[in-house]
């Protein structure tokens, strides 16, 4: 199961690279030794209005068929992935 800050599921944790390590202060709730994959957040991107609507939409829509119940756990697809590796 995928955690988050303060044990959120989907929640974001940031970090700060000092001296060339990764340093984190976020409370969590996750067990003592997880892993975690971390990626670069860019914090931006160059859409214009219609692409980041187009973006909208589909995110919209994404998210209400989750709503229904079609969906995929995280964890599963990551490990799926991963796996083809």
């Amino acid at each position: 199961m995928p955690f988050g800050a303060g044990g959120d599921r989907f929640g974001i944790m940031r970090a700060t690279v000092r001296n060339g390590r990764l340093v984190m202060d976020e409370p969590t709730s996750m067990p003592e030794g997880t892993v975690l994959s971390l990626v670069v957040d860019d914090e931006g991107d160059d859409l214009d209005e219609a692409e980041r609507e187009a973006l909208n939409r589909v995110v919209g829509r994404s998210w209400e068929s989750l709503q229904a119940g079609h969906g995929r756990d995280a964890q599963d697809l990551l490990t799926e992935l991963r796996a083809r590796q």
